[in-house]
């Protein structure tokens, strides 16, 4: 009775041994790292959905590269430009790339990488509107999308020029309210206005130019996530060096 217990309790350590050299083992050959990156939903051509309903544009294509480049997944999370935000400040999200302008207020909240596009905003209005300067705009109504460079440069301007502003969630609704005369004209990045011009998504006119040159970068919360700036840094520097960052924006110009 004794030998038949001892037997049974070798051979049940034998097991527990054998399962933790599995485990051990499933564990050091797990596969890499998976980062959730929040975005935007509609911000072409950084963020857009093509015919298939994947998310593609600038943003998207370079950090999927740069994710290979620098051997770690990701979980792309497509929230509109606040909600991206605000899941990265909940823990949500370890890090969000959406067009977002690099800003001395952002830095205090968020940790930026090396720039990775040029940007500035500019006025957008329908082809033959009238409005041929920022004077034009006094007594009217101007719209924005919430938390972009383009809502904080009219935000500077309005008293001087005197026209009322109206701040929405989305960028498509700022673009009908233009369109449909609810408002005289829009702040928007100028690469995104160029996009659209171009595609002919918009029939725009931009009469002042690019105003207020900044540029974009990827942000991750104040103190955390230094690892993943670092891959992101060190991605982007790679694929500047071997061109496939050149290609990935003469994709969408």
């Amino acid at each position: 009775m004794k030998m038949k217990r001892l037997g049974a309790l070798m051979l049940a350590g034998l097991m527990a041994i054998s399962l933790t050299g599995c485990g051990s083992s499933s564990s050091s050959g797990s596969s890499e790292k998976t980062y959730i990156i929040a975005t935007d939903k509609t911000y072409p051509p950084f963020e857009m959905e093509n015919d298939q309903g994947k998310l593609i544009g600038v943003d998207m294509d370079l950090i999927r590269a740069i994710a290979k480049d620098q051997k770690f997944k990701i979980k792309i999370n497509s929230l509109g430009f606040d909600a991206a935000c605000t899941a990265l400040e909940a823990g949500e999200a370890d890090g969000v790339i959406a067009g977002m302008t690099i800003t001395d207020e952002r830095k205090q909240k968020y940790d930026f990488s090396k720039q990775y596009y040029e940007t500035g905003v500019s006025m957008g209005v329908k082809k033959d509107s009238g409005i041929k300067s920022y004077d034009d705009l006094k007594g009217k109504t101007v719209v924005a999308k919430t938390s972009t460079a383009g809502l904080a440069y009219a935000q500077k301007i309005k008293d001087k020029y005197g026209f009322n502003l109206e701040v929405v969630e989305e960028s498509t609704f700022m673009f009908e309210k233009v369109k449909s005369g609810e408002a005289v004209a829009c702040f928007e990045d100028t690469p995104v206005l160029k996009y659209m011009i171009k595609t002919g998504e918009l029939d725009f006119d931009t009469p002042c130019g690019n105003e207020n040159p900044a540029y974009y970068g990827f942000a991750v919360l104040k103190g955390e996530n230094a690892d993943l700036l670092k891959k992101f840094n060190k991605g982007l520097a790679n694929l500047k060096k071997n061109g496939k960052y050149d290609k990935i924006l003469a994709k969408y110009e």
